[in-house]
């Protein structure tokens, strides 16, 4: 899911040049079909889409080798394609084609763009069940998102939340450590008192984090931390209508813009020089997600991970979740679809190795796996896998969506100093009024 920092910015927005890992790749706007797979006598052809590049297309693919030794009897086709709006394009053209793989990633609340029932089919429960993994295995209101129109249309096999990684010297210098680990923080006066402390040790910002750049979308995750810890809703239940509170949402971009105010944080660095801030070792506090752990570990700075501090409440943190679908064919069916739900059970069975790259596995069996519980710091944020925000369903929501780059840019300059709290609120809710009013652009999908 993660290429190098230049191209992953641009993945992010869904741009054209993002770099591209894993198996075998396709060009982001070539046709919809996958190349033809090879299967041997008495083989099953499988093919699988997905978007990993970088440190997780190395996960990614290992895992399929593993599979690939343990079931000769399929033959595994896997393609990664482009991160962002060129996948999500493409894969929803493919099962409105008829040219879709029997199975693809999808980001758990893009779901309801997706048109279960003429984009996407259900998976078989049983046959899920018969393999080892059920409903029960999952976190309650995770499994419930892959739930739409009566079926079970996606099946998550993680999620990446927003975290807090710190420099342990620089804060034990700050006198923030206690036992080898960050001391508790509780409440946003104890956080920005925790980076004035870091600041008064080093003489830099105590925090930094992406505040602008193009298609910048930190800021926006920025908020929908700190605002799903006041209990709001962005949108309604059934994402079709707005549901900001405007006195929550003041709150919390009355504290973002106040860290900037103060010099608490970098006020204005893109996605890559943010990283490299951190990477630099001197920075105290760096908020992003987890997935950027093997940039840290390669860069051998002394650093630890710990989840989003409780600011504002709740314990809530934005995430998303990679989740499997089964692209729509109009045949599926037969040992092809036996062969799908086979590699779903097995990766979820076997999701430590995926764990590696700092994604909380979804699979709660595998939270409770003595190899899970030794990698560290990986495994002290797993508690998050209960209290993770995902975006109201809408078509124009979850990872990659218009939803993350417009309101990203409109809170950016509440980090910046170029908006006001007041002004950046009122403009955010119109634009979420005018994505509430414009119709899901995907084939296939009704308004």
């Amino acid at each position: 899911m993660h290429p190098s920092l230049p191209t992953r910015r641009r993945a992010l927005a869904g741009g054209i040049g993002a770099a591209l890992g894993g198996a075998a790749t396709l060009g982001a706007l070539s046709g919809c079909a996958a190349p033809s797979a090879t299967a041997g006598p008495g083989q099953t052809r499988l093919r699988f889409w997905h978007l990993f590049g970088g440190g997780d297309g190395v996960n990614m693919q290992g895992m399929l080798d593993d599979f690939r030794a343990r079931h000769t009897d399929v033959a595994l086709e896997a393609v990664t394609l482009q991160w962002g709006a060129p996948y999500y394009t493409k894969l929803g053209m493919a099962g409105a084609g008829g040219r879709a793989p029997e199975l693809a990633v999808l980001h758990l609340a893009r779901l309801a763009g997706f048109a279960p029932g003429r984009l996407l089919d259900p998976f078989d429960l049983d046959l899920l069940a018969d393999l080892g993994v059920r409903e029960q295995d999952f976190p309650p209101d995770i499994w419930r998102r892959g739930r739409m129109a009566g079926g079970q249309y996606a099946v998550p096999l993680d999620t990446h939340p927003m975290v807090l990684y710190y420099q342990t010297d620089v804060c034990e210098k700050a006198g923030l450590m206690a036992g080898g680990r960050l001391k508790p923080i509780v409440g946003a006066d104890q956080f920005a008192d925790a980076l004035r402390a870091a600041k008064k040790a080093t003489g830099l910002p105590g925090l930094v984090t992406e505040t602008l750049g193009p298609d910048c979308i930190t800021p926006w995750r920025l908020f929908a931390t700190f605002y799903a810890q006041t209990g709001g809703k962005v949108l309604s239940d059934d994402g079709r209508r707005l549901a900001l509170d405007d006195t929550k949402a003041l709150r919390v971009l009355t504290y973002m813009a106040r860290l900037a105010e103060e010099g608490l944080m970098v006020r204005r660095v893109d996605y890559g020089a943010s990283v490299g801030v951190f990477n630099g070792g001197k920075t105290a506090f760096h908020l992003n997600g987890e997935w950027e752990i093997s940039t840290f570990r390669t860069a051998g700075i002394p650093f630890s991970m710990t989840r989003v501090p409780a600011l504002f409440g709740g314990a809530g943190a934005q995430a998303d979740c990679h989740a499997f679908v089964l692209p729509h064919q109009a045949g599926r069916g037969g040992a092809a679809n036996l062969a799908a739900h086979t590699l779903v059970a097995w990766m979820l069975r076997n999701s430590v190795a995926w764990a590696e790259g700092g994604h909380v596995p979804a699979y709660l069996p595998v939270l409770r796996d003595p190899a899970y519980l030794a990698l560290k710091p990986q495994s002290e944020y797993r508690d998050v896998i209960d209290d993770v925000a995902l975006d109201e369903p809408a078509w124009f929501a979850g990872s990659a969506s218009r939803m993350w780059i417009e309101l990203g840019a409109v809170f950016s300059g509440v980090l910046t100093g170029s908006r006001s709290p007041r002004g950046a609120l009122t403009e955010a809710k119109a634009r979420l009024r005018n994505l509430l009013d414009t119709r899901n652009p995907l084939p296939g999908v009704a308004s």
